[in-house]
Order: C-alpha cells, then structure tokens, then sequence
C-alpha cells in the first residue's frame, strides 16, 4: 500500500537547539488538532467511505499525515539535541525531560498526553468529512500560532510547508465532500422520482 522513502518530505536542518521552541511545536505531535490524530482519523474514516475517489484522497491525506509527524517529530529531536541540565531548567523543558528525557511522546504545548477521544470516526461519509475539514482549520490556526511565536528561520521554514499542506488538504476534503453529497443527492432525487432512474 505504501512506498516508504527515506527522506523527510520537507528538509528539517536546525543549528541550534531550543528546548523552550520544542515545548511549543510538540503540539503538533500529540496535541488536540496535532498530526498523530489527523493521521489515525483519516486512515480510520477511509473504510467507511462508500466512494472509491474519496476513500483514496482519505487514504493520501491520512498517509501524508504520518510523513508531517514524521517531520515534527525531527523538528523537536532536532531542537532538544545536546541539552545540558541548565538549559532543561531555564527553558521550562525539565518536566518533560523528568517523564521523558528527551524522547519523543506525544502531548500538547501544555504537557496534556495524546489521546484517540480527540478525534472522530462516525462511519457516516458526510460527518466524517465535516470532522476532517474542521481539523485542518484547526491545524492550520495551531501553526499560525506557533509561527508567531518561533522566530528561528530554521524552525519557520518547515514548519510554513506543514502550514500550506493543511490549506491543500481543506480543499482536497472540500472536493470529497462534494462528490459525496452529488451521490447522495443523485440516489435521494431517484428514491423519490423513480420514473427517472434508468438502472430500472
């Protein structure tokens, strides 16, 4: 099903290290609208999605979702790299470093553990594309955020891509949302007007 290649899908090169940067961008792994949920949520919704156009733009978007963690996750490996104890204290990552050391584990900025309660998997094509189109406007405003916070243009560069892939996926979720509701548009108007469905 997959073609994994080994390279990440956007370049992440940071000189220096930034605990406190790391904190911030963390999110994106393991927080409420980060890319861990959006990853599960697609990959999870493309089974009950009755069409084949919209079952593989889920399983692209889930797919590439798990590439974007993949990124984060370097992002703050990158950022936490060669710590000594006194940048841990004074930039408010010992903490984490206490739970963690600097491993990679999924939570949000504020510390809280990633959860699956964060997403949704309905079943139903049409709320479930809903669901979809509303977490990449979430995801979209948490890298607005974090960009205003981040100054390092090591930081900004990639974390900009992972911005604009979450304006492409809006769209691509806005066109399966239409081819859905085209079909079941289509079946409504023949249930009620079957004079005009030519299968029979």
């Amino acid at each position: 099903m997959w073609q994994y290649s080994k390279k990440l899908q956007y370049p992440v090169k940071i000189k220096n290290p930034d605990p406190a940067m790391a904190k911030l961008i963390l999110t994106q792994f393991g927080g409420p609208d980060g890319e861990l949920g959006a990853a599960t949520r697609y990959l999870s919704q493309r089974y009950g999605a009755p069409s084949p156009q919209v079952k593989a733009i889920l399983t692209d978007i889930g797919t590439e979702e798990l590439g974007h963690f993949e990124m984060i996750c370097a992002i703050v490996y990158q950022l936490t790299r060669n710590l000594s104890i006194e940048d841990l204290k004074t930039s408010g990552f010992d903490a984490y470093y206490v739970d963690h050391t600097t491993g990679l584990y999924p939570a949000s900025a504020s510390g809280t553990p990633f959860s699956a309660a964060t997403i949704q998997s309905t079943g139903d094509v049409i709320a479930d594309l809903h669901e979809d189109l509303a977490a990449e406007q979430k995801a979209r405003v948490t890298y607005d955020n974090i960009l205003r916070l981040v100054d390092n243009p090591d930081v900004r560069d990639p974390i900009k891509f992972l911005r604009a892939r979450e304006i492409v996926h809006f769209q691509r979720f806005g066109e399966g949302l239409r081819i859905e509701q085209e079909q079941l548009d289509s079946k409504n108007f023949y249930a009620f007007n079957p004079q005009f469905d030519r299968k029979k």
